[in-house]
């Protein structure tokens, strides 16, 4: 296995960070790399927001869940798909350009995400740390009046960022599931009861499969947060159809 290959597997969320600060140099490499990362038809259809204001970060871990590492993560990353300057460059060229739709909106996601997916590839190499956080697409209005996005501009992605503590080093990585349940050949195949038990064989800590997976449910599919994410995602798609150009 290469060195990139083990670097790929090695990777594991990051929540606690040692004091050390990124240096600016490491930074910009890791932001140099986000921008080299493959996009739809050269688009680059996402803006990064570099949260530097400790005020903003703050306010970042209430909105998103309530996380305070957030506060505490020396680089916090903000990915937004962006729909807007495209349209506005193709108003400047004398186009009459359609407003974007959800098709629209789902190519610029994919975009910040491989993008933020390139940075944390670059964060790993220089030995840094790296946590995603989904809940920057909840709490539509605050976060669209906290970081001043125009319509058609989503927080699709946020990254956090630093040197991992020693416990954070020797945490073991959270198991995958085997690849015979990932990847289906030529076509989708809908895996029956059996096979969907055998996915979490090993992986619920020794609790029996029902009883970990309500309590899953709980936690995460029916939750408060899912709830809130999923209408702040409808309002964007609302303003799709809603928001004037300007």
């Amino acid at each position: 296995m290469n060195e990139i290959l083990e670097s790929l597997h090695r990777r594991k969320s990051v929540r606690v960070f040692t004091d050390q600060p990124v240096g600016e140099v490491e930074k910009r490499a890791i932001l140099e790399a986000a921008v080299q990362a493959p996009t739809a038809g050269n688009q680059q259809l996402y803006t990064i927001l570099d949260i530097t204001d400790q005020s903003i970060k703050d306010t970042l871990a209430e909105t998103c869940d309530h996380q305070p590492f957030i506060a505490k993560a020396p680089v916090v990353l903000v990915f937004c798909a962006d729909c807007r300057k495209w349209f506005d460059a193709y108003v400047e060229a004398g186009c009459s350009p359609r407003r974007p739709g959800p098709g629209d909106l789902m190519l610029a996601v994919e975009d910040a995400a491989i993008a933020a997916q390139n940075a944390v590839t670059a964060a790993e190499s220089l030995g840094l740390g790296s946590c995603y956080i989904g809940d920057i697409m909840e709490q539509h209005e605050a976060h669209r009046e906290l970081l001043h996005l125009p319509p058609w501009v989503f927080p699709a992605v946020m990254l956090v960022l630093g040197y991992p503590t020693q416990q954070q080093k020797d945490r073991p990585k959270p198991e995958r599931a085997a690849m015979e349940h990932v990847v289906h050949s030529n076509t989708y195949r809908r895996m029956d009861g059996e096979e969907l038990r055998r996915i979490f064989d090993g992986r619920t800590g020794g609790e029996e499969f029902c009883s970990w997976m309500q309590a899953f449910h709980r936690r995460k599919y029916d939750s408060g947060f899912a709830r809130e994410m999923n209408r702040s995602v409808q309002a964007y798609l609302r303003d799709l159809e809603e928001e004037e150009p300007v």
